[in-house]
């Protein structure tokens, strides 16, 4: 359990916040609770009409502590507030730093990653402002409560003390064992519901298409009655709790009534007794709720740090070299897969197109998704000098794409080396090479925003002619150009205002923009007619310049003629 609320540790500097949030809900608490005993004891003494002089004091009291509870409140959630949210951006951060590590291999599915990522790490604020600090001031508050009144009479402060230590104890105890099923479930089946509404929202086409809507309603519905039924036992468990927490105020009161009834004090006392413990209720009343997240809690952070025990694909030297200044990229003798499933048969043949050799390797392809099946890639050796053009070609599940992954450093490679200016990129950071190597997938994300943008994601602060100059390159410039808005066209989600074709011309625009040495092309005429291939692959070479192009697809047949070329063939 500590291991998992780790996650929610907040810097020191964030940790005075939280110190000066449980002052000032203490205060607005203490200020509750002397409210109505002042209070009482005002009206009771009140009513035996003394001088008007001896009021003057517990009116002044009632009114500050009438006043101290709305401000101290108030001061209380902005910092409180502030503090939580802190500690909520701290881990967000730590939890996307670390996904960006594993993301390109990442297994989960979009919709329960994203359930992850927001509504799971979202627990952080209820660890702080609904559980650690409410608990604690309610601590505080009703142990200074209880001294109160076991001053006043002592058999009275046992009775109250007892009934807070139940309030504290046996509520939370009964409140936490009948939801904790409900709520170790909450958070799993909330991931299950936003994963199955965002596959069915990026599926809707197919799934009208294919008259799939009543299965997919029906799935959505008793995923969705599945949290409901939680959802209705964690309310009727915090029902529970409430309604144990009343008799334990209640009872403390009528106990309080008893006991100062038979005692020698005055009417004014007397009511303190009575009235006093009622303010417990208040003050108390966030322990159950408190016991019940605190499961709800555990189970979300648990989720979450499944995602930070992701071993990472790659690992990073701890004392990496400097960035090489050479550009040659060696690939000799390299095994690369997901996971060790067995052997998988291996041949080797050559081909040619212009001057070129080949070499092959082969098995199965996960892909980006990262499901095992391997080794993927068995001995390839492949020699790529600077400023050359190597088309990889082989059918779905060769090794395209785990090949891709080698050369970007999202994957380790099991054997055999890969070479950047003859340096061994494991000897480097995966962000050095990823500074040389930039990557262009067959579904490249466009962002639903303008195209300006999207194209300032590679090089933030870039110039209008920079961007003007990268789309030209792309051949795009003058399609944008005739474009109402030009560069601040916005271009839908996943650029649904685009065709494929430009699509992919304005992810390469971005790529160029980004200014790397090593373009990897990753099935970029997939989705696209032979003709329009041709053209985009002959554009692609032609704004590629000096740089080196590694082209990897099943369409060598797309790559313009002219263009010299070593063909490496996967099977």
């Amino acid at each position: 359990m500590a291991g998992l609320y780790a996650l929610a540790r907040p810097e020191r500097r964030v940790g005075w916040r939280l110190v000066a949030a449980l002052a000032l809900g203490v205060a607005a608490a203490g200020s509750a609770v002397g409210l109505l005993a002042t209070s009482a004891w005002l009206i009771t003494a009140a009513s035996a009409q003394p001088p008007v002089l001896l009021l003057m004091v517990p009116i002044v009291a009632v009114r500050a502590f009438g006043v101290g509870r709305g401000v101290f409140r108030y001061v209380e959630r902005l910092v409180g507030h502030d503090a939580a949210y802190r500690v909520l951006g701290e881990t967000r951060a730590r939890i996307t730093t670390r996904l960006e590590k594993t993301a390109p291999l990442a297994s989960q599915r979009k919709g329960d990653l994203l359930a992850r990522l927001v509504l799971d790490v979202d627990a952080v604020l209820d660890l702080w402002l609904r559980v650690l600090l409410p608990v604690a001031v309610a601590a505080v508050t009703a142990a200074a409560t209880v001294a109160l009144l076991a001053v006043l009479l002592p058999t009275a402060g046992a009775v109250v003390a007892l009934a807070v230590l139940v309030a504290c104890t046996v509520v939370p105890w009964l409140t936490a064992r009948t939801a904790a099923r409900a709520e170790r479930s909450l958070a799993g089946a909330r991931g299950d519901v936003a994963a199955t509404t965002t596959e069915s929202l990026l599926t809707a086409a197919d799934v009208v298409a294919y008259n799939a809507i009543d299965a997919v309603l029906d799935e959505f519905s008793r995923r969705d009655a599945r949290l409901a039924a939680a959802e209705r036992r964690s309310a009727w468990s915090a029902g529970l709790g409430s309604a144990l927490l009343v008799l334990c105020v209640g009872g403390a009161s009528i106990a309080a009534l008893v006991l100062g009834s038979t005692a020698d004090i005055t009417g004014a006392v007397f009511a303190v007794l009575v009235l006093t413990p009622l303010a417990l209720a208040d003050v108390l009343g966030g322990i159950p709720v408190a016991a019940q997240l605190a499961i709800r809690v555990r189970a979300s952070l648990a989720r979450v740090q499944e995602l930070l025990d992701t071993p990472a694909p790659v690992t990073d030297p701890p004392n990496p070299l400097p960035l090489p200044t050479g550009r040659h990229l060696q690939l000799r003798h390299l095994h690369a897969g997901y996971s060790n499933t067995g052997p998988h048969n291996t041949s080797l043949r050559n081909a040619s197109s212009d001057n070129t050799g080949s070499h092959n390797t082969g098995s199965e392809n996960t892909g980006y998704g990262g499901v095992g099946r391997g080794d993927v890639l068995k001995g390839l050796s492949v020699d790529v000098p600077a400023g050359s053009r190597v088309v990889v070609t082989g059918a779905s599940g060769a090794g395209k794409s785990t090949l891709a992954l080698v050369l970007l450093r999202f994957l380790e490679p099991w054997g055999g080396e890969v070479l950047l200016g003859g340096v061994d990129v494991r000897q480097l950071e995966g962000d050095q090479v990823r500074s040389v190597v930039g990557l262009l997938t067959q579904e490249s994300h466009v962002f639903d925003t303008s195209i300006r943008e999207n194209l300032l994601l590679a090089k933030p602060g870039a110039s209008d002619l920079q961007l003007w100059n990268a789309l030209y390159r792309a051949r795009l410039g003058q399609f944008v150009e005739k474009l109402p808005d030009g560069l601040d066209t916005m271009v839908g989600e996943h650029g649904a205002r685009l065709s494929g074709g430009e699509r992919q011309r304005l992810a390469f625009a971005r790529l160029l923009l980004a200014d790397r040495d090593v373009l990897v092309l990753d099935e970029p005429t997939e989705h696209l007619d032979e003709e329009t291939g041709r053209i985009l692959l002959a554009d692609l070479f032609a704004a590629a310049g000096d740089r080196t192009v590694v082209l990897l697809t099943h369409r060598p047949e797309l790559v313009p003629p002219h263009v010299p070329r070593q063909l490496v063939c996967l099977t």
